[in-house]
């Protein structure tokens, strides 16, 4: 049951992930009703950071950061003075370059070099909520468990009572702002899984509240624009709305994931993009931009119906494939572990013997804090719910209150360095 837990989170994130490529490869607003993948990519991560704040505490946070920076600055690196080679128009001061490095608002960027700096810098917005969500979690976790229905009713409050326009048209201070209120809810809705209070709700109820969220939320957006323009995204109290209804049935309800194994290029694409979600989600969109400057060069639009759609497609997704592979290993170095080129893992006779493991458990530190820590931020490896005080599905395990942290963290570290040893993943 927990390795199907851990992959029924890679799923949900994979599925996301391709959500978000092909929601700005084709700009259908459905795509974002059909499965509102920013608000589910907030909840894994709340569930995911409120399982880090209860094993190491503040040091998760620092731990969310090394594993999320690194990529933001290679990618700065690339495109910053590739705009600024570009004669950048308007160019801001120095110290706003800086949120390239940190980024608590989204970078700034310049429209020349055919857009593909400021269509990079799009998506950053994601980074720059997903960084204040983290730093906030301490606080919010601890206010979240004295008042959990308190903390999750104050955003929706504030989004409907507070003037919602600057969030959509304000500085990029404001922007983020927005987004923070939008997806708070669904962050907060992630702690109430890892602490299992999602589960002890009924399960009628958690779908009336469900499918009223999403309704409520499509209600008003018909009401105010009309059937020929559904898009929440400009409407900040909706767009909450809708992603919460989603998620309260997605966390709630945790199907059985042992069929995944049987279909192997499912199972390695979802482990692949998984290991290689950052690298995606940062690149995805230069590459769809430069695959239409190159399919204009090669003059797709001369094709027909759809094939023009299949030619710009083909070259977008051999683009993203290529960033994968030239740039992906910055998320191994960032987690601590091996770079490698591939982002599915290589043949079980990579991992190391038997004996090696034994000595890597007792001896050595950093290999084993670097497991530990993987183990317990929702990576693929599984971690049997009798080797923790929190299962994975969420729910607190009485029979193991009693036992000391050192020899839980011994039991997460063996179950997760086996498999290691099976897949080789670490």
């Amino acid at each position: 049951m927990a390795g199907s837990r851990d992959r029924y989170f890679d799923t949900l994130r994979t599925v996301a992930i391709v959500r978000v490529v092909a929601y700005h490869a084709f700009h259908f607003a459905a795509l974002a009703l059909v499965f509102p993948s920013m608000g589910v990519m907030f909840a894994l991560g709340g569930s995911l950071m409120a399982s880090s704040l209860d094993r190491a505490g503040a040091k998760a946070i620092k731990s969310r950061l090394r594993r999320l920076l690194p990529a933001l600055w290679v990618m700065g690196l690339i495109l910053v003075p590739m705009m600024l080679a570009g004669h950048w128009a308007h160019r801001p001061a120095w110290p706003r370059l800086l949120l390239w490095v940190l980024p608590l608002a989204t970078p700034p960027a310049g429209h020349d070099v055919g857009d593909i700096g400021a269509e990079g810098a799009g998506v950053l917005w994601y980074l720059a909520t997903y960084l204040w969500l983290v730093t906030l979690s301490p606080l919010l976790l601890r206010v979240y468990r004295r008042r959990p229905l308190i903390t999750l009713a104050a955003t929706p409050i504030a989004l409907l009572v507070l003037p919602t326009q600057p969030f959509a048209h304000g500085n990029a201070i404001t922007h983020t702002l927005g987004n923070v209120l939008i997806f708070l809810p669904c962050w907060v809705l992630g702690f109430a899984h890892r602490d299992g209070d999602l589960q002890r709700v009924p399960s009628k109820v958690v779908a009336l509240l469900a499918v009223a969220g999403c309704a409520v939320s499509l209600g008003w957006v018909i009401q105010h624009h009309g059937l020929a323009s559904i898009d929440l995204v400009p409407h900040p109290l909706a767009h909450s709305l809708y992603s919460m209804g989603f998620v309260l049935a997605l966390l709630r309800w945790t199907p059985r994931m042992s069929w995944l194994a049987r279909f192997k290029p499912l199972d390695t694409f979802v482990t692949a993009v998984n290991s290689r979600a950052v690298t995606i989600y940062l690149w995805h969109n230069v590459m769809i931009t430069l695959a239409i400057i190159i399919g204009d060069r090669l003059h797709l639009w001369q094709l027909h119906g759809a094939f023009i759609y299949l030619g710009f497609s083909a070259i977008a997704m051999a683009l993203i494939g290529i960033t994968v592979l030239a740039l992906g290993w910055v998320e191994d170095v960032a987690a601590k572990r091996k770079p490698r080129i591939l982002p599915w893992p290589a043949s079980r006779s990579a991992g190391l013997s038997r004996p090696a493991d034994d000595k890597a458990i007792a001896g050595d530190p950093a290999f084993r804090e670097q497991v530990l820590d993987i183990a317990a931020e929702g990576a693929t490896a599984p971690v049997p719910a009798t080797a923790t005080t929190i299962t994975s599905s969420g729910n607190r395990n009485p029979a193991n209150a009693h036992r000391g942290r050192d020899q839980t963290q011994d039991e997460s570290f063996r179950a997760a360095f086996d498999f290691r040893a099976a897949n080789a993943q670490l």
